[in-house]
């Protein structure tokens, strides 16, 4: 199977956007001025820990370490973090995108079943995965891309799942550090 330019673009960018991030690593620094950055840079290590694709960074960690002792909103963080989060995984559905031809050769059983739940119900799919903190998030997103799930709903669906799972997590940050 032959890809057209469109899919061509999207898988491109989204190999640039994941060297970038892996070769200049901001979340280290990102992590030592979260303090200063406030909602900001929660939303911004969100957006870098889910560009990534399938190498986790400790995103979830700051959200924690933002929301440990009050000084700021939980619900505010888990907004700001869940968007940023949702809009990183933007990589991983133009990966699924830009690949359709080399994926759906694709052998593994969790894919192939999350393609199946994508074909079956998308919105429910995506916004269970991203509610639920899970490393095959990813999988999700490329199975997305990969079946032209519309991006407007896979962004929406992962902004409400993932607005949750990072709220849950503030949450937990606040009532026990």
């Amino acid at each position: 199977m032959k890809l057209d330019n469109k899919q061509l673009a999207a898988f491109a960018f989204a190999i640039l956007v994941t060297l970038i991030i892996l070769i200049s690593n901001p979340a280290a620094w990102l992590q030592q001025s979260i303090g200063n950055w406030g909602y900001l840079g929660i939303f911004a290590i969100m957006l870098i820990n889910n560009a990534t694709i399938l190498l986790p960074v400790p995103g979830l960690l700051a959200v924690l370490a933002m929301a440990k002792g009050g000084a700021y909103s939980f619900l505010l963080i888990g907004i700001a973090g869940g968007i940023g989060a949702a809009f990183g995984e933007l990589t991983g559905y133009l990966f699924g995108y830009g690949t359709l031809a080399f994926v759906q050769e694709d052998k593994y059983k969790i894919y192939k079943r999350t393609q199946k739940w994508m074909d079956k119900n998308g919105f429910l799919t995506v916004l269970v995965f991203a509610a639920i903190p899970n490393p095959l998030f990813d999988i999700a997103g490329i199975a997305a891309g990969s079946t032209k799930y519309q991006w407007w709903k896979f962004l929406l669906a992962c902004a409400i799942g993932q607005v949750i799972k990072v709220t849950a997590l503030a949450y937990l940050g606040y009532s026990l550090l």
